[in-house]
């Protein structure tokens, strides 16, 4: 069984070759691609010495679905101050302030009372500590596929809620997150392309599209990728 820094090695090296493939075929109008994918950890699950093994292999980049896991894991490896962490599940109102302290980054906001208590939280932070820094890292989460099952805005609220978290003092529109429905992953990954482009036209802080996963990371850099989500590949399958 391979360890964990060898699979963050191997899956390191497959980004690296979907990006060089990418900039040989010009599959996307993305240019110099090399080095310009992040690779996202997705430790949900997985116990904190598995994140310090990442770690130590070089991972800096996790991203956690469970609030209070995460917040455990989160306090155990608090020594490990350059770590990035990432929230990726869906938001419940009651978990809001919980993720505005610990987190860096939100790649599932599809409302706007979610973006105001985000903001709103981090201004009682702000208050309390007198940091000016208190800037939290916002993807809007697109249902690009339109299915009922999963959480997300439709591709034409996204420039209104866009607008919502530009207005906001303490939160940074970064890009778009997305997981298509399997069967329409391709078509999918180019409706996202297109409207993260749009997007980038307009908000000059917008440099994120987080799409792709284990099974189709490949497709996802192909159509414009800069953040991939990997988990069982990395830590293996959960239990």
């Amino acid at each position: 069984m391979n360890t964990i820094k060898e699979n963050i090695q191997k899956i390191n090296m497959q980004i690296a070759s979907a990006c060089h493939t990418n900039d040989q075929e010009n599959i996307s109008p993305a240019t110099n691609r090399q080095n310009t994918v992040t690779l996202l950890a997705v430790s949900k699950t997985k116990p904190a010495a598995a994140v310090e093994q990442a770690y130590n292999a070089g991972q800096r980049d996790f991203g956690e679905n469970y609030c209070q896991e995460a917040i455990e894991k989160i306090s155990t490896l608090s020594h490990l101050t350059d770590i990035s962490w990432h929230f990726i599940g869906p938001i419940q109102s009651n978990k809001t302030k919980q993720i505005a302290q610990y987190f860096s980054w939100v790649h599932s906001v599809d409302r706007e009372k979610i973006a105001l208590r985000l903001n709103d939280h981090l201004n009682e932070t702000s208050q309390q500590t007198k940091n000016q820094d208190t800037s939290l890292n916002i993807c809007l989460q697109v249902n690009i596929s339109e299915e009922a099952s999963k959480s997300g805005i439709m591709a034409n609220e996204v420039f209104s809620l866009a607008k919502v978290i530009d207005n906001c003092d303490n939160l940074t529109l970064r890009g778009l997150m997305a997981i298509p429905a399997k069967n329409s992953a391709h078509e999918s990954y180019k409706k996202m392309h297109s409207l993260f482009k749009a997007l980038q036209a307009q908000y000059p802080t917008v440099d994120t599209l987080s799409m792709g996963m284990s099974n189709d990371l490949d497709i996802a850099i192909a159509n414009g990728a800069t953040m991939v989500r990997i988990g069982s590949a990395i830590f293996g399958k959960r239990t």
